[in-house]
């Protein structure tokens, strides 16, 4: 099992970089009952993750391959499940020409080429959602609350031959979806 302390206290000497899990390639320890949940918050055998350094801490070294995710080590890689996505922007900000979003973990990007804005299928309902990729083939769904105060900003744009509504971010346009 993951020595969460070791972990830790690695992670804890450069707190501004994340951890190389993209040159890890421990072998697969098995499944743990870890369940990241539709509405971002993150469930051990069942009990939600009270301690929010914790999740933060899982969020660090999750991984994902094709559609399964895993929380990996140097020497440990065991899977987890994610219902939808791992992560939900939660705030957004104007920044001069820029869109930062911020997700439920904390984690703060701005929302361009390497931060796009990509239109995908909830898994939960198999609607065209609008989702923010966040880090490392990671992606983080919209808040309701933060696709409604972005859509009162957004403008109609011709998109193959459909309109949606987009908004833009440091001179690139994203859309949020279909009008209707």
């Amino acid at each position: 099992m993951i020595d969460l302390a070791k972990l830790q206290q690695d992670l804890a000497a450069d707190d501004a970089k994340l951890p190389p899990i993209e040159q890890w390639n421990p072998a697969f320890c098995g499944n743990i009952d870890m369940e990241v949940k539709h509405d971002g918050s993150w469930h051990y055998m069942g009990t939600p993750i009270a301690r929010p350094a914790l999740v933060k801490l899982f969020s660090n070294v999750l991984k994902r391959e094709n559609d399964d995710y895993f929380l990996v080590t140097p020497v440990e890689k065991v899977g987890i499940k994610v219902v939808d996505s791992p992560f939900l922007v939660t705030q957004w900000q104007q920044q001069d020409d820029n869109i930062v979003f911020t997700t439920n973990l904390d984690d703060s990007f701005i929302v361009g080429p390497e931060n796009p804005i990509k239109l995908m299928q909830d898994k939960t309902n198999a609607e065209l959602l609008p989702y923010a990729l966040v880090r490392r083939n990671l992606w983080a769904r919209l808040h309701q609350n933060v696709f409604y105060q972005l859509a009162q900003l957004g403008q109609e744009q011709l998109i193959n031959d459909e309109v949606h509504l987009t908004i833009s971010s440091g001179g690139n346009s994203f859309s949020l979806g279909k009008c209707v």
